[in-house]
């Protein structure tokens, strides 16, 4: 097969559990990129939490792309122009601010240039949100909120928390919101129809690519999308089992460099 481009996820699949790029996946990208494919990173982070990564990889060169947000938004790595976003309107933010005050969980909202908060007792895993993407937090009451272009919206909380909260969902806003949970204590909301999969496709089309010549590497529920979309899902071996059963390759772990492995087997050999 001739895969051309190669969406891959970050926490779980690009990164070891050390949160590092081994010396085996960054040369299996090189070596990518010098065959002419394209190394598109897809995630949920939001773009400040990627451009430590993308300098690292030598994917801030032109005509490099990186799809943020879950999809929310896809720019180029050179000049940052936006090719996709899609934002919240405030109406939507209240929406959700009232609902997780309602269901007694923490939330947070991310803009480009933040993370935005009105939880007076700022929850653990907004902290270290904050931490792992290199953003500020703000505290702001949801009447300051108005003039925010807000991405995504996460609530947030201890695991049987946030799975209590999330039991409690009314339909409506599956309806209105893609949600998904992209950690134990991570419930990421956004747009409707905007998901890694569709920012994946997106691109494809847009340099001329077809569905047979794309490949995404993920593991965990928020990947789901792009690898029902592209021509050749890849899951990590440390993936969820239910993604798996729909995955046309398994490759190894993110602590045996398993994107290295899936790059050199089925896209360069």
């Amino acid at each position: 097969m001739t895969v051309k481009l190669v969406a891959v996820d970050i926490d779980g699949t690009l990164l070891n559990n050390k949160r590092e790029i081994t010396p085996e996946v960054f040369s299996a990208i090189q070596d990518a990129k010098a065959a002419g494919v394209k190394i598109v990173i897809a995630t949920g982070r939001p773009i400040a939490g990627v451009q430590k990564l993308l300098e690292e990889l030598r994917l801030r060169e032109p005509d490099n792309y990186v799809i943020t947000f879950n999809g929310g938004l896809v720019q180029d790595t050179a000049t940052g122009q936006e090719l996709i976003k899609e934002t919240l309107s405030y109406e939507d933010y209240l929406e959700l601010e009232f609902l997780s005050r309602k269901l007694n969980v923490h939330m947070h909202a991310i803009s480009k240039d933040g993370i935005y908060t009105a939880n007076r007792n700022i929850g653990r895993y907004t902290v270290y949100e904050a931490n792992l993407v290199h953003m500020p937090v703000f505290y702001r009451t949801p009447e300051e909120m108005a003039d925010k272009e807000i991405v995504k919206v996460m609530y947030i909380d201890e695991p049987e928390i946030l799975d209590a909260a999330i039991a409690r969902l009314p339909q409506e806003l599956y309806d209105s919101y893609t949600l998904v949970k992209s950690a134990p204590f991570y419930l990421e909301i956004v747009k409707k129809n905007v998901n890694k999969g569709a920012a994946v496709l997106h691109l494809a089309e847009k340099l001329g690519l077809t569905k047979d010549q794309t490949m995404a590497i993920g593991d965990e529920e928020n990947d789901r999308a792009m690898l029902e979309a592209v021509g050749h899902p890849v899951v990590m071996e440390n993936g969820r089992p239910e993604l798996k059963k729909m995955a046309e390759y398994i490759t190894k772990s993110n602590e045996e460099s398993g994107v290295a492995h899936a790059i050199r087997e089925w896209v360069l050999d």
